[in-house]
């Protein structure tokens, strides 16, 4: 028998169906509506002046079963503040009526350009925005650390120039010491390149630095997310006429690559001394010295994609360094922590030079599982050939070849003082206690103080950058 549903059942449902409908499309209007925001506040580290930062948002989310409609969303600044802001796609200092679907949400873009000023010492800006709905007025706040700088684009340094520490140097572009200048940086200098800012050394680059005033490299980006990321910058490059370079207590982080040199030393100095500096998280090389010189001491070199690499011969010097290797977040450690050779190819051929290097008390270590060796000395041809590890402690399969050893410790832990990849701990000082194989291991050298500036010349010295106290 053929059912017949009552005409009053059809017309009950569909009313039902109105009023469900309705409510979906009409707006909640009380004033205790759900809204919620994903940041009461957005803050930015440090910001140059004029160089603006990166992009941050946040978005307003509608938590109710009904439309919602923001009657203002305003930048309190206006079109004066530092701050600029995008909301949902336009960009604004004001808009009124939005509306925003039930259980939807819209972002806010906020980005700042902090203006010069003459303080020379960092300051706050900030803003707020307004958000306006059901007769609630909610602000989310804005908060920059901005600083002032010596701002430098494009720049080619001719004379004899000294930098103070009065103001950090903000590099634009690049910037290049001419073939007869020298450029002197003083304790506390602090020099922040942009991402298309090789630093460019055809004179001399002395950079003075202290234990308590070190003088630092790195790139222009300080917000959260940039600030220790790796090839941020370029790096410094020691070209062919450079000379009598001398980098004391300087830090050169988060390059691309990090120091490079190239061709002889054209007197008989070497062409790049590193004394008591830090190298650390360059993308590709931490050192990168082709057919060159340089002479290192209690430096450290840690976690590059390559730290040190020697190429095409060259004559060095590394004494009471530590090179050191471990995956992080940013770079995976698939390189040994020294590769040197003596040769390159050209046009289809091969060219040898010279090799003269010397390894003597250090460290060459790095995590376990990818990389077997990690010294690695490749020779060809007949040209002269000398590689001496003298007091050296290291972690690799087999001893490295085309090389004299003498007093080396293979695969023994030295056993850092804290090594956490994944809270970005590395702390490469020897154990405070009597484990590590590295301490007393050392032969005496010319050079009494380590990284930390501590004295060496307690019994024999220890291996490393860093001297067991």
């Amino acid at each position: 028998m053929k059912r017949i549903v009552p005409v009053f059942c059809l017309f009950s449902f569909a009313f039902c169906l109105f009023l469900i409908s309705c409510k979906k499309d009409s707006f909640i209007t009380s004033e205790f509506a759900q809204v919620r925001f994903t940041a009461d506040t957005l803050k930015y580290d440090t910001v140059f002046t004029t160089t603006g930062s990166i992009t941050k948002s946040f978005k307003i989310v509608n938590e109710n079963d009904q439309k919602l409609r923001l009657s203002k969303v305003k930048l309190m600044g206006g079109s004066a503040s530092a701050y600029k802001i995008n909301i949902d796609g336009s960009s604004t200092t004001e808009a009124t009526n939005l509306d925003i679907e039930a259980n939807d949400s819209i972002y806010v873009f906020v980005s700042v350009t902090v203006n010069p000023n003459a303080a020379n010492l960092p300051f706050i800006v900030s803003d707020s925005i307004l958000i306006s709905y059901n007769g609630n007025n909610r602000y989310v706040q804005l908060q920059a650390y901005g600083q002032n700088a010596n701002f430098l684009r494009n720049r080619v340094i001719t004379g004899n120039v000294v930098w103070t520490n009065n103001l950090p140097y903000v590099i634009l572009g690049s910037i290049r010491i001419d073939t007869t200048a020298t450029l002197t940086i003083q304790p506390g200098c602090r020099i922040y390149s942009h991402a298309d800012a090789p630093f460019i050394v055809d004179g001399s680059l002395i950079a003075d630095g202290t234990k308590t005033e070190p003088v630092t490299f790195t790139g222009d980006r300080l917000d959260e997310g940039y600030k220790d990321l790796p090839a941020s910058w370029p790096g410094i490059y020691f070209r062919g006429s450079s000379k009598n370079n001398v980098l004391t207590y300087a830090v050169v982080k988060n390059a691309n690559q990090a120091i490079v040199t190239e061709k002889p030393s054209i007197n008989a100095n070497p062409k790049v001394v590193l004394h008591q500096c830090i190298i650390d998280n360059a993308f590709e090389t931490g050192i990168l010295s082709v057919n060159s010189s340089l002479q290192a001491d209690n430096t450290l070199i840690s976690n590059c994609g390559s730290n040190i690499v020697l190429q095409y011969g060259g004559t060095y010097n590394f004494t009471h360094c530590t090179i050191a290797a471990y995956s992080t977040n940013f770079i995976i450690h698939k390189n040994p922590a020294l590769s040197a050779d003596n040769f390159t190819k050209q046009a289809g051929g091969t060219l040898t030079a010279d090799m003269n290097a010397v390894f003597r008390n250090n460290i060459f270590w790095g995590d376990e599982g990818i990389v077997s060796n990690e010294l690695v000395v490749n020779k060809q041809g007949s040209t002269v050939f000398s590689v001496l590890f003298e007091n050296n402690l290291y972690r690799s399969a087999a001893d490295p070849s085309n090389s004299t050893l003498t007093g080396n410790i293979r695969n023994a832990d030295p056993v850092f003082d804290s090594i956490n990849a994944t809270k970005n701990i590395f702390d490469f000082r020897i154990t405070k206690n009597a484990a590590s194989p590295a301490i007393n291991a050392g032969s005496v050298t010319g050079f009494p103080k380590d990284l930390d500036d501590k004295i060496r010349n307690v019994g024999l010295p220890d291996l490393g950058c860093y001297e067991k106290q």
